[in-house]
């Protein structure tokens, strides 16, 4: 498989009370000969809309808080014109360019809690995977090892500087004592999955930690203040055997 990925930064200086501010306007259109095609823009690496070939329109992306604004109606149709000349270079290079071992760089992943963990109170498991290529990859989550497949958010591939890739995934879950979830990866450059796991567990939790910290401490400090009373116990009696 060949992918033919063309990339548009375009710097802009705005002028605001004299100082000069520098932003990244960017257009980023891949397509391949084996899945649907990407083509999305983005202000300081910042996702403003996409296309969405399924749908077969285009998709702002912009927060609730932002300014409203559009791509307009062409939008679309300017994706679909740029997949049919980009799926063009990449048949031609098929033809005149012998076969060779495409580099692969093999992904990293983490996982992590959106907020902090509360059992029983609802929360947000996120992987995040970054450091691939190419950038196409299968990402599963599970439950007790048991796959799931509601409750779950797929980020589309995004370029980084080095030309690799990164994705994240979000996992909707209610924290529960002994609960194992899982994130696991396949890529073509990866020899087996690559998993990462998360558990909870009494005490396993920043905010539990922490309360798990506070007796102990307080136990030492009572502990210290005992022996501090012992030694001046001690000293008075020893005063007051000399003093007889």
């Amino acid at each position: 498989m060949r992918l033919c990925v063309f990339v548009l930064a375009i710097l802009t200086a705005v002028v605001f009370t004299g100082a000069q501010v520098t932003h990244v306007d960017m257009n980023i259109y891949g397509c391949s000969d084996t899945r649907p095609g990407e083509d999305f823009y983005g202000l300081d690496g910042e996702e403003m809309g996409h296309a969405d070939f399924a749908l077969k329109q285009f998709v702002m992306t912009l927060p609730e808080f932002a300014d409203p604004f559009s791509y307009g109606q062409g939008a679309f149709s300017s994706a679909v014109a740029k997949q049919h000349a980009c799926l063009e270079n990449v048949r031609f290079e098929m033809q005149v360019i012998n076969d060779s071992e495409e580099v692969l760089t093999p992904p990293e992943s983490s996982i992590y809690t959106r907020k902090l963990v509360k059992p029983g109170v609802n929360n947000t498991l996120i992987c995040h995977v970054t450091g691939f290529f190419p950038p196409m990859l299968r990402l599963r989550w599970a439950k007790n090892y048991v796959y799931q497949i509601k409750g779950i958010i797929m980020s589309r591939s995004r370029l980084n500087k080095d030309g690799t890739f990164n994705m994240f995934s979000a996992l909707s879950f209610t924290p529960e004592q002994g609960d194992v979830y899982s994130c696991t990866v396949e890529h073509q450059a990866l020899a087996q999955p690559l998993i990462k796991e998360w558990m909870y567990s009494k005490g396993g939790d920043p905010e539990n930690a922490l309360h798990s910290i506070i007796p102990s401490v307080v136990c030492g400090v009572g502990s210290a203040v005992g022996l501090l009373a012992i030694a001046i116990g001690i000293f008075l009696i020893i005063k007051g055997s000399k003093c007889n």
